[in-house]
């Protein structure tokens, strides 16, 4: 069974140190294909340099919300030159993150906006990061006329009718191994998403699924976050990974 792991960062040196080994380990694990994306023009680059050495691995680009305030014009066109790179399946992580309250919500809406505007002239996906910012995003989306976006709601936490908001857009959710945690509250979200709307990512090397919490996260740890997805939804995890794969394979080309 092949499963595809839509969220990584595996440029980052937790990962890169040891990135054969992490791969191999990957494939043991029934992993075949892992997406690994840019928070910035330098992480996009490195992604898109992965995803030219290794025949697993495929790049997204974009800029974090958390590196908004720090982005320039060129920095936007740097990434809209990328986009067109053969081994570019995306745009992301991009997206609005108020939970450290570090950068002012205008930025965060110009480089959102013009990312947007990057997928869409790519015809690209695009994957969302939100961190207290589900509403923001909904009223933003809405304030740009958009009726329909294909992408990822990346690691998404937040109540079903939020969930149904992305869903009625057009876009996938995925969930990473927080889903395993004692405190996670958002297991009727979970339950609602219909299963050809379902994604899996580890988001590596962070969001370390139980048991291996308190260490590094890397993609075959992603089994963990299957088993408890097919467990909450009371299927088999044949049928999870299959529907996820297929998913995957139809939303980003891999």
């Amino acid at each position: 069974m092949e499963i595809i792991d839509t969220h990584t960062h595996l440029y980052l040196p937790e990962l890169a140190s040891d990135l054969d080994g992490v791969l191999h380990r990957a494939r043991k694990a029934g992993v075949h294909r892992c997406i690994t994306l840019g928070i910035d023009v330098a992480t996009s680059h490195r992604a898109v340099a992965l995803a030219e050495q290794y025949d697993m691995i495929y790049a997204a680009v974009g800029i974090h919300p958390s590196e908004s305030a720090r982005a320039t014009a060129a920095d936007i066109e740097a990434i809209r030159e990328l986009a067109n790179h053969p081994r570019v399946v995306a745009i992301g992580e991009i997206g609005m993150d108020f939970y450290w309250q570090d950068v002012p919500p205008e930025p965060q809406y110009r480089i959102f906006e013009a990312m947007l505007n990057i997928a869409r002239e790519a015809d690209l996906p695009v994957v969302i990061h939100s961190r207290s910012a589900v509403r923001e995003i909904e009223w933003f989306v809405q304030e740009l006329g958009i009726t329909h976006l294909k992408g990822q709601m990346h690691c998404f936490e937040a109540e079903e009718l939020d969930a149904r908001f992305f869903l009625e857009l057009g876009m996938h959710i995925s969930i990473a191994g927080n889903v395993t945690y004692k405190g996670f509250k958002y297991l009727p979200t979970v339950r609602a998403i219909p299963l050809d709307r379902l994604l899996l990512e580890t988001d590596s090397p962070y969001l370390t699924p139980l048991p291996k919490r308190g260490q590094h996260n890397e993609p075959a740890n992603i089994v963990y976050v299957a088993e408890k997805l097919a467990s909450i939804k009371n299927i088999s995890l044949d049928t999870l990974i299959t529907h996820t794969t297929k998913n995957a394979r139809e939303l980003f080309g891999v």
